[in-house]
């Protein structure tokens, strides 16, 4: 597609039909995870002025503060309404566990008993200000079941509301506001800091299933009233959901990931089912698209996820395979380590294949990285913990009888 046509004026996301979200234990309104145009029409409903929502999403994302009497610009008597009719609530925090390296891990108890995991990653823990990603779940489970991947196992029971989503990033930045025995309630508000630095949606769930409250969240994340986070550092990653794709690039301007991990439709099929509904062609079209978008505010390039499964997808040939379909697309790719989990039917590539892998993609002119391993100590891959804490699933249930039916074959 030609860059040279007339750019298009960018068109924000629409707000959600339903602005509320209810805490189900207080009968209240909970804000937590409201857009602006939402928290407008809220304040609408209970009678105040809409300038109400900007004030408190500062209250919220940037101080850290869930009492509305701490919310000193409003009037008292708003501010009693507010404690009346709405809250500010986060997912409840049911495990935790800090790793050595520095990366932390949350299990949240979503309504109905639910369980979903937060990991948050940083560049250099030895730095205080350096970079720290967090992997954000969007489902609870995942419907996709690609073959290699813990949370796929676990079946699918429903998709996280905004509140649940962006309260994964409200507890990471409040988790360095206490000690690590503390509870969220005892955050300093004084040292309120945006510590996370980039937010990937890649976490338990495909998020392009789950549309409208992802990318409502992610507004939130990039609004300078908000986190205020650059949209180079908001990814998204997809296995390739392909008329959503089409959608996003309409609405929102995040980095685009693409959860690839095979470099042609035999395999690929195999690996991620849904594949099979939007194969390769079509993935690689709308991925051009995203790419090379006629509105100039768009993208430089996506990342290419590829974990490395030992004699599966990591000869040299697939690595020729994906320089081929790979093309003209502008790409980083991302080589994955394989991290195991009971009863996977995979194995890590070698560190020499992953290596010998890479040179190929390198020598070919793309940008390759290899992920470095972390959290090892806290069960950090995706859908690992959680797994142990609870099994709810049916698909999880009967994936157990196949493996003792194995066993016992």
């Amino acid at each position: 597609m030609s860059t040279s046509q007339t750019p298009v004026q960018y068109v924000p996301a629409k707000p959600a039909k339903s602005i509320k979200l209810v805490d189900e234990s207080q009968a209240k309104t909970n804000l937590l995870g409201m857009t602006q145009a939402q928290l407008a029409e809220y304040f609408k409903s209970i009678g105040e002025k809409a300038f109400r929502s900007t004030q408190v999403i500062r209250w919220i994302y940037q101080q850290g503060v869930t009492d509305f009497e701490q919310m000193t610009n409003l009037s008292k008597s708003l501010r009693d309404k507010l404690s009346a009719n709405a809250c500010v609530i986060p997912p409840k925090v049911i495990h935790r566990q800090y790793s050595d390296d520095g990366t932390r891990k949350w299990v949240f108890e979503v309504t109905g008993g639910s369980l979903v995991e937060t990991v948050l990653i940083p560049a250099d823990d030895s730095k205080l200000n350096g970079r720290k990603t967090l992997c954000i779940s969007s489902q609870v489970g995942c419907a996709l079941d690609c073959s290699f991947c813990s949370t796929g196992k676990q079946g699918f029971e429903r998709d996280l509301t905004a509140a649940e989503i962006l309260g994964q990033l409200w507890v990471a930045n409040a988790s360095y506001m206490t000690d690590e025995n503390d509870s969220l309630d005892n955050v300093d508000h004084s040292l309120w800091a945006n510590n996370v630095t980039n937010v990937v949606m890649m976490g338990m769930g495909e998020p392009l299933l789950n549309y409208r409250p992802v990318v409502s969240s992610m507004e939130l994340m990039l609004s300078d009233h908000a986190y205020g986070l650059s949209k180079r550092r908001v990814t998204l990653s997809t296995s390739g959901v392909v008329p959503k794709m089409y959608e996003l690039a309409k609405e929102l301007d995040v980095a685009l990931a693409i959860s690839l991990h095979a470099p042609n439709d035999e395999l690929r099929n195999e690996l991620v089912p849904i594949n099979k509904k939007y194969p390769l062609e079509q993935l690689m079209a709308a991925a051009r698209n995203y790419v090379f978008d006629v509105n100039p505010r768009h993208k430089k390039h996506v990342t290419i996820e590829y974990v490395m499964l030992d004699g599966v997808n990591d000869s040299n040939e697939h690595a020729e395979q994906l320089v081929t379909l790979l093309g003209d697309l502008p790409s980083k790719i991302n080589l994955i380590p394989f991290n195991p989990f009971p009863h996977a039917d995979y194995d890590k590539s070698s560190n020499n294949r992953i290596h010998a892998f890479s040179n190929i993609l390198i020598d070919a002119g793309f940008v390759c990285t290899i992920r470095q391993t972390r959290g090892d100590d806290i069960d950090a891959a995706c859908g690992q913990l959680v797994g142990r804490v609870a099994d709810r699933t049916r698909r999880s249930a009967a994936w157990q009888q196949s493996i003792k039916d194995r066993e016992n074959s």
